[in-house]
């Protein structure tokens, strides 16, 4: 374990309610470009042995197109140990997977999640916009509102279940599961935790609390096979899966399909929000929206670490690793990597090339990134259409999470011209 002095921790969630900690981030790049963390008993949940930092583009990039090396398999991809009796469990999601089983349920999914069928869903998601961003204008309080509860999460949640299939009624769940799967660092932001045998809190992907999302999958599913649509779900259903890889798919797509958005959306604006000189560029059509979202994704990148681990003895950036080790990269570290962003800290809505890693790399890319581009560039359209210059209303409040950069409340004032 590192014991200097200027080995800063980027571990403990709690950092991450004041923003992304970039200074630290800077001079572990600096210094310790993969740097041993602790990882020690938070909030209730258990210490672990610690594991590498990586935080240096060239290294990020290199450990997620390594399967070989860094295995998403041996020990899933979060950076506490699953138990080891959900290990087998959470290694039927893609997610946790490695070349060439990934390979293979990767590109059943793909005939479902086609760039077509996704394109197909543009007028409905740009209809949605103009819906919640008027909505948002006509019951703002003062002149302002919570972006992420007027806007952002019904924006990506109903997205998003338009394109599975999901019926309106049941829309609801899925929010409702995605809160407790991905806040559930945040005391504030998911329910209390339900609490196992030994005393500690029971993981919320563990299959023990994921039994009625499943159910649900299964129960959609059959509707589907005899009440198709032209939605990934129905595709899904007939693609052959067995049905726990059906599941599986269903707890990816909902859970991290819906918060890539979630958190994406408000993180934009509000870094637009730090930038009016930016926005205006934007909104004066200097600046291509494709663009933009590329910019803005990489100041404000949905995941903030991703684990992988060892699985030979390694060397990487000088430092020697060993088979077993737990291997982290921090994608907005990258993203703010000086040895390949220019002037890093500055939003640069026309920067181009736009290496980030927002979405992954490798065999592991964002399956869904898309989607998510388009929908973020249109919400960002008709902002710049209908809105004026985003301005602050109060301080955001981030998420408690050291996984997820998300935003969970968003003051925005609302009234005014068009900027």
């Amino acid at each position: 374990m590192d014991h200097a002095a200027d080995v800063p921790d980027v571990f403990d969630p709690r950092i991450y309610a004041a923003g992304i900690p970039h200074e630290r981030y800077r001079l572990l790049r600096e210094r310790h470009p993969v740097a041993r963390q602790a990882e020690p008993e938070i909030q209730g949940w258990p210490a672990g042995p610690g594991f590498w930092a990586v935080t240096r583009h060239a290294d990020v990039v290199r450990v997620l197109r390594d399967h070989r090396t860094y295995s998403s398999w041996l020990g899933a991809t979060q950076i506490r140990d699953p138990d080891p009796a959900d290990l087998p469990f959470l290694r039927r999601t893609m997610l946790n997977q490695d070349p060439p089983e990934h390979g293979r349920l990767r590109r059943l999914v793909s005939r479902a999640f086609t760039p077509a069928r996704v394109d197909a869903f543009a007028g409905r998601v740009r209809e949605r916009a103009r819906a919640l961003l008027a909505a948002a204008r006509q019951d703002a309080e003062d002149g302002a509102v919570d972006l992420v509860r007027a806007v952002t999460d019904e924006y990506a949640l109903l997205n998003l279940t338009d394109l599975l299939g999901i019926p309106a009624a049941d829309r609801a769940l899925l929010l409702e599961w995605t809160v407790r799967i991905i806040g559930y660092q945040d005391p504030d932001d998911a329910p209390a935790p339900l609490i196992g045998p030994d005393g500690t809190p029971l993981n919320p992907r563990s299959p023990a609390l994921l039994g009625e999302m499943f159910a649900y999958a299964r129960e959609l599913a059959d509707h589907k096979r005899t009440h198709p649509g032209d939605d990934v779900l129905t595709a899904l259903a007939g693609a052959g899966l067995d049905p726990a890889e059906l599941e599986m798919f269903f707890f990816l797509l909902t859970v991290a399909g819906n918060d890539t958005v979630r958190s994406a959306a408000p993180g934009g604006l509000l870094a637009l929000a730090g930038a009016p000189d930016a926005y205006r560029r934007l909104a004066q059509g200097s600046v291509p929206f494709d663009r933009a979202v590329d910019e803005l994704l990489r100041v404000h990148p949905p995941v903030l670490s991703f684990r992988r681990t060892a699985a030979v003895d390694t060397e990487l950036a000088g430092r020697s690793l060993r088979a077993g080790d737990k291997v982290v990269v921090f994608h907005a570290s990258a993203n703010h990597d000086e040895r390949v962003f220019t002037d890093p800290g500055r939003l640069d809505l026309a920067r181009t090339p736009n290496p980030h890693v927002s979405f992954g790399d490798g065999p592991h890319v964002c399956l869904g990134a898309h989607f998510a581009r388009l929908q973020l560039r249109i919400l960002y359209e008709e902002w710049c259409a209908a809105m004026p210059v985003p301005e602050l209303a109060g301080p955001p409040r981030r998420l408690v999470s050291n996984f997820i950069n998300g935003i969970t409340r968003l003051p925005v004032r609302v009234s005014g011209r068009p900027g």
